[in-house]
């Protein structure tokens, strides 16, 4: 029997989780495509594809949590909550890489070489919001992570 966590699948706090990684996610998109020049950088780039994958995932889990909900099911079997761990846990490698390379060159750009006080037009502080909220959706991405993997371990 697998233990009921605070978090896992097919509940309404793994719902809220979901929705969270799901809306940082895609407000982390938003800023960094509005922002002026985003696509000179590589980084930047990833970032984008990165939050992409990270939205599409957690929209899909999301639903069917809310599935799971409406319909009284339970999604807590050993082979679906191994899918999910899978997939966490990629999403999440994916989501800290993109966060920490793109908050790299945010760095450079602002404290190593002044680029954003010389450079008017480079909206450094939109970059910055974005890689914010790229960290906090990896941050919730791997607390659904450690939770689905501790549910598989209660096997």
């Amino acid at each position: 029997m697998m233990k009921r966590l605070l978090g896992g699948p097919g509940t309404v706090s793994g719902f809220l989780l979901r929705f969270g990684q799901c809306a940082f996610g895609a407000a982390s998109i938003t800023v960094m495509v509005t922002s002026f020049g985003f696509s000179t950088y590589t980084a930047f780039c990833y970032l984008t594809a990165s939050m992409g994958l990270q939205v599409l995932w957690s929209f899909g889990l999301a639903c069917l949590d809310i599935y799971a909900l409406r319909k009284k099911r339970d999604l807590q079997n050993p082979i679906l909550v191994s899918l999910f761990v899978v997939g966490d846990w990629v999403t999440a490698i994916l989501s800290l890489a993109a966060a920490c390379s793109s908050a790299g060159v945010i760095v450079l750009y602002t404290r190593d070489v002044d680029m954003c006080l010389t450079h008017k037009i480079i909206p450094c502080h939109r970059y910055q919001v974005s890689v914010a909220m790229a960290f906090v959706t990896w941050f919730l991405t791997a607390i659904s992570s450690h939770v689905m993997f501790w549910i598989l371990a209660s096997v």
